[in-house]
């Protein structure tokens, strides 16, 4: 199929830029339009990668699942994001936090606990100079934040609502040929490099011929907003048990988000529960620490399957977010490590573009070096995030004591608890310029 000269949906609310289609004055077809960076999904991870490919000058495409309009619960949904301090150095650099229409809940310390162990570890921001360790966002508030960003970028090409359908040939060297599906049919899109950010069960993957490995962890997840007769203070409490952590994040909004994982055989009978039925259970899971539990909003599960790609590099096509690794949600690492995958790609093809008079989005030597920019940090929080949920959600006796050794270690072993600390900052390896401190960016 031919490349498309058809124009992306540039909706009049979303300020981004028209662009011409069709040919010139003497009815030439018009040359078409080539992407440096076409970025497929635009949730969370992607919107973030567009929004920094913005100040750089080049062709950038985003394609969209959705249609332009409020944000989809299905995209966007009641999920409590942990944003570690990197996370909001990086997210306030790209005027997004700025965007949110409330600032969310800080998290001023962390309360690590398993349900019959002796030990337990409290980390103090402000033992280790800081105001608080991170902010916890409401996915949907920080969806519809994302979406003002872009609506506000002059150069971006959003095409929604469309569809990945695969990869086509091109006579065009240098280049991936896109096929998308939209409301007018089927269409080609040429681009230098496409970003796979469409999630863990996405398209992209597959069509690249990358494989994955994957563990299931026979958990699922249940997200909710919970209330209790105390308004949070910054506490981010974890509390492990055997069938998984039950996690409480203080939002905003004076209210907690829930985080509650069962055991996947007890997952349709939790889910049938009533309000005070499961209300009760996450009480006797988590304990009286926060208070007494008086009402939860609707609830939402996840079965927890990690799903790792066997490579996150291609010729000229990369995987970022959920599409590189799904983990597992204990100690919120996820959005925080696929947020770093962008940020790292776009300063990579920035430090590229400025040291030549232009810049292959897509050249080999600056994707590997990608991969290995990622390297370290995608390892550690790997390794992190499995070990812990293996060791914490393991009843046997044997390791309750060296289980209950760790976590009175943390608060007692220096070194270690600024890796731990290091960890919930963000900080666990080298991380983007965006992501420092204001003042350390170069």
């Amino acid at each position: 199929m031919a490349a498309s000269s058809r124009s992306p949906e540039s909706a009049p609310r979303s300020g981004n830029a028209a662009f011409a289609s069709g040919g010139s004055a003497d009815g030439t077809p018009a040359e078409p339009v080539i992407h440096d960076v076409l970025i497929i999904g635009g949730g969370l991870v992607g919107s973030s990668l567009a929004i920094a490919l913005e100040p750089l000058g080049i062709t950038v495409g985003l394609v969209e699942a959705v249609a332009p309009g409020p944000s989809d619960a299905s995209v966007f949904d009641q999920r409590n994001l942990s944003f570690a301090e990197a996370t909001v150095n990086a997210l306030t650099a790209l005027g997004v936090m700025q965007e949110l229409a409330a600032a969310g809940g800080p998290i001023r310390r962390i309360h690590v606990s398993r349900r019959g162990d002796f030990g337990r570890s409290v980390l103090e921001a402000a033992d280790h100079g800081r105001s608080e360790f991170g902010r916890v966002v409401v996915a949907r508030d920080f969806g519809d934040a994302l979406e003002k960003r872009l609506a506000g970028l002059q150069r971006l090409r959003r095409y929604r609502p469309a569809r990945f359908l695969g990869f086509a040939d091109t006579a065009h060297s240098g280049c991936r040929a896109v096929r998308l599906a939209d409301a007018d049919g089927e269409r080609t899109e040429l681009a230098r490099l496409v970003v796979g950010a469409d999630g863990t069960r996405g398209a992209v993957r597959g069509a690249l011929g990358i494989g994955t490995s994957e563990h299931d962890y026979r958990q699922t997840l249940f997200v909710t907003r919970l209330r209790t007769d105390r308004a949070p203070d910054g506490t981010a409490y974890e509390r492990l048990g055997d069938d998984g952590p039950t996690a409480l994040l203080p939002r905003g909004d004076r209210h907690y988000g829930l985080v509650h994982a069962v055991a996947r055989e007890d997952a349709e009978a939790v889910a049938a529960l009533d309000e005070a039925g499961f209300l009760q259970r996450v009480q006797e899971a988590f304990g009286w620490r926060a208070g007494r539990f008086l009402s939860c909003g609707p609830r939402v599960a996840y079965p927890l399957v990690r799903v790792l790609a066997d490579r996150t590099l291609a010729e000229r096509a990369v995987l970022v977010g959920n599409a590189a690794q799904t983990i597992h949600p204990l100690g919120a690492q996820g959005f925080n490590l696929g947020l770093r995958d962008a940020l790292t790609l776009a300063e990579l093809i920035s430090n590229a573009r400025d040291a030549s008079a232009g810049v292959d989005c897509g050249d080999a030597e600056l994707l590997s070096a990608y991969v290995a920019a990622r390297a370290d940090d995608r390892r550690r929080t790997l390794e992190f995030s499995d070990g812990l949920a293996r060791v914490t959600a393991n009843p046997s006796e044997l390791l309750r004591p060296l289980r209950s050794i760790g976590l009175l270690a943390i608060d007692r072993l220096p070194s270690l608890q600024a890796e731990v600390v290091a960890g919930a900052l963000g900080y666990r390896a080298d991380v983007p310029a965006l992501c420092r401190p204001e003042g350390l960016r170069p």
